[in-house]
């Protein structure tokens, strides 16, 4: 066997050449004096001819073969193909393997399941668009390579058996067999060692790394995924920010051919949660929040007078379209988010429709629809409440209707940085500060002087890459003052002994010279997802879990044998 090329190689300048192909059969037609063969391989389709006179084996769909034949030019060409324009005659046909009636369509349309695809993912695999998708996320790591390599970064493996610590998911736990009663975990990223990079000398650190984290799972999330992960020594926000949005120009380029203007616009975390209800904003459209408290606190409505904010949005042209039903889902909808309602108002002239209108008089009415600027058919959502959840409910309901209204133009790319995000976030029962990345981020300059007074004032340095509504990255400038490391760890109420055993190596690297650092990580999963144009991040994954955390392929999570939980010095408690 040898391959001559791979079928997109060719075109109308081959004609006449004598070539060898390999691959599946996509789909055989057989019109007696004519066999039609669509021959798939990794590159694409091309159709191969038999005439009657060729004596050729049985040759069913998704057997694997390869083709003997001449290049010839189409009479009709098929402008949907790549290779619409030319066939294949063949010469002769041999058979590598045969195969079963598949269990899915092996096409970009299928009609499977997802779980079926997920079973028998081999054959999912063969699907045009999961090979591009595949081929594309191969393509942003190379890419990666190639630019944070000219770029001064030295790639460096950390370790994937670590020391179990606190950073926000439950981690997967490794026992070890020579220390009975001990674990490993598995990284939810290489945070702590590539900051000790940074104390070693290293300077420009980067690395294609895989992370885990035990956390319930949903469209866009997987228990195992992998991270662009970059740490740099002596730059500041903007000089880091700089050399991201090279990366992520050189990116959109060379995969789908956008260009990509930067300077990146920056937006603080207070704006994006404020106008758009989100701290990953998709600004492809508008709709934004508007703060109606002024007005509506003045009606008879009680959820309105004492409410401590209250808040709507305008979605145009769907009065008529809005019924009860859809009412009901809207408020269920709010509740997911500690809303005991919405409040769903007609608009009808200079004044509303809704089943609270009997509380909000004329006068309201019109202040109202005045100051949201809002017409005839439009309805007007308001949400009242605590801040956040006023605004991160509206905030769903927002990205709910620019979607499913078409307000998202298909193949269009929006990226902002989202900044200044809060240092820390308060518990509410207990009035005890987590941290809102994670304990090593440094405050803002401007901010910093609240650490001892009030750390709720405090904001970090930290950044957000906002691409389509998706945070696909982020990162902070890290702490490498002694000081304020320990002042950050005493105001999370870790205790001296919390630290030595859950970061005892890592303060202590402290103690030696650390430079000032800070670094980045890309989610390759949610990168590849919007470059692919999918909202799925098991099309972007060759071998992906289900929402179960589970493989439907290797059936995996499973029982082990009785006597490597021995060796392990575990007993399961069934």
């Amino acid at each position: 066997m040898e391959r001559t090329c791979y079928n997109t190689d060719l075109s109308l300048s081959d004609v006449g050449r004598k070539v060898t192909l390999v691959g599946w059969v996509s789909k055989r037609r057989n019109l007696g004096s004519l066999l039609f063969i669509d021959l798939r391989d990794r590159s694409g389709i091309i159709q191969i001819v038999v005439n009657e006179d060729v004596k050729i084996p049985d040759v069913r769909n998704e057997y694997v073969i390869s083709v003997k034949g001449t290049v010839s030019k189409k009479e009709v060409p098929n402008k949907l193909l790549k290779t619409g324009e030319i066939e294949v005659i063949a010469e002769s046909i041999e058979v590598f393997s045969k195969a079963k009636t598949t269990p899915l369509i092996i096409a970009d349309e299928t009609d499977a399941l997802e779980d079926v695809r997920l079973k028998y993912r081999y054959l999912d695999l063969r699907r045009p668009s999961l090979q591009k998708n595949l081929m594309n996320r191969a393509k942003i790591v190379r890419i990666a390579h190639e630019y944070f390599d000219n770029n001064g970064f030295i790639e460096v493996e950390t370790p994937c058996l670590t020391l179990s610590t606190p950073e926000g998911a439950r981690d997967y736990l490794v026992p070890s067999r020579i220390n009975h009663g001990s674990f490993f975990a598995l990284p939810q990223s290489p945070q702590l060692f590539k900051q000790l990079l940074m104390i070693g000398g290293f300077e420009r650190y980067y690395q294609i790394a895989r992370c885990f984290r035990d956390e319930d799972l949903r469209q866009d999330r997987q228990p195992e995924f992998t991270q662009i992960d970059l740490e740099m020594s002596f730059l500041d926000q903007d000089q880091i920010l700089t050399i991201m949005e090279g990366f992520l120009k050189k990116v959109f380029k060379e995969t789908v051919g956008y260009e990509l203007k930067t300077p990146l616009r920056r937006m603080t975390y207070a704006e994006a949660v404020n106008d758009y209800g989100s701290d990953k904003p998709d600004t492809r459209f508008d709709l934004k929040l508007i703060d109606v408290k002024g007005i509506l606190s003045q009606s008879d409505f009680v959820g309105y007078k004492d409410a401590l904010m209250i808040k709507a949005i305008v979605i145009p042209n769907v009065a008529e379209s809005t019924s009860r039903k859809v009412i009901d889902g809207l408020n269920l909808e709010a509740k997911k988010f500690g809303l005991s309602g919405i409040g769903v108002y007609k608009v009808n002239g200079n004044s509303l429709d809704g089943s609270l209108t009997k509380f909000v008089n004329a006068d309201i009415q019109k202040s109202l629809i005045e100051k949201v600027n809002a017409k005839t058919n439009d309805i007007i959502l308001v949400a009242s409440g605590k801040p956040e959840q006023v605004n991160f409910g509206l905030g769903a309901l927002r990205s709910k209707y620019g979607h499913e209204l078409g307000y998202v133009k298909p193949n269009t790319y929006d990226l902002l940085w989202v900044v200044d995000f809060p240092l820390f976030e308060k518990d509410i029962h207990d009035g005890s500060y987590k941290p809102l990345h994670h304990p090593f981020t440094r405050p803002t300059p401007e901010t910093a002087q609240y650490l001892n007074s009030d750390p709720s004032k405090c904001l970090s340095a930290a950044y957000d890459i906002v691409i389509n509504g998706y945070e696909a990255g982020g990162g902070s400038l890290r702490i490498y003052n002694q000081d304020m490391q320990k002042k950050i760890f005493e105001i999370l109420g870790f205790t001296s002994e919390d630290i030595n055993r859950k970061f005892g190596y890592f303060v202590g690297a402290f103690e030696y010279g650390t430079p000032p650092h800070g670094g980045i990580a890309f989610g390759l999963e949610r990168l590849s997802m919007i470059i692919c144009g999918t909202d799925n991040i098991r099309d972007v994954i060759a071998f992906p879990k289900n929402l179960k955390a589970s493989c439907p392929m290797s059936s995996a999570p499973q029982q082990v044998d009785e006597q490597q939980l021995i060796d392990l010095g575990i007993k399961v408690d069934k």
